[in-house]
């Protein structure tokens, strides 16, 4: 694949940007929620590029080989490189906004053990299951998942902020 600057339209790609004080969300094409280019023709097709890559490569540089782009502002449309790290897979999935949807908890990481009639925490970590115990309140349960987050993961920000915010 050709270089990214000289694959895109520039002015193009800037006029499907909506600048807020916060993220640059993106107006064109997506799939997913993530905004998505097409690149200048080559070989007889127009490949695709995701459109927060693009504007990553456009005004900070290459991305690492095999590194993925995290959204640190947890908005899919955003394309403003401040908003954006290049991260690993597993950097990138540590870095959630939340828990799951079909979390019964709340919270990341706490689980019903019904046997039990007490929340679980269980973190995974390259693979390999923490536990970080059984809790009667779910809200304690939730402090404990989120103290495991903390000493496991380098990525976790929503975690970090949260600590950060209750230390101050």
């Amino acid at each position: 694949m050709q270089d990214v600057t000289s694959s895109v339209n520039e002015e193009r790609f800037w006029a499907k940007v909506k600048k807020t004080p916060t993220c640059w969300e993106w107006q064109g094409d997506s799939r997913a929620g993530y905004g998505v280019v097409r690149l200048k023709r080559e070989n007889g097709r127009q490949p695709r590029k995701p459109a927060h890559r693009v504007a990553y490569e456009m005004l900070v540089g290459p991305i690492p080989e095999g590194l993925v782009m995290d959204h640190t502002c947890h908005n899919k449309a955003c394309v403003n490189p401040d908003h954006l790290r290049p991260v690993t897979n597993k950097q990138n999935s540590e870095n959630l906004s939340g828990p799951h949807p079909s979390s019964t908890s709340g919270y990341r990481g706490v689980h019903w053990k019904s046997r039990e009639q007490r929340w679980l925490v269980a973190v995974r970590h390259y693979g390999k299951m923490h536990y970080g115990g059984y809790f009667t309140d779910k809200h304690e349960a939730g402090k404990a998942a989120q103290a495991l987050r903390l000493k496991l993961f380098t990525h976790s920000d929503m975690d970090k902020a949260d600590s950060d915010a209750k230390a101050a």
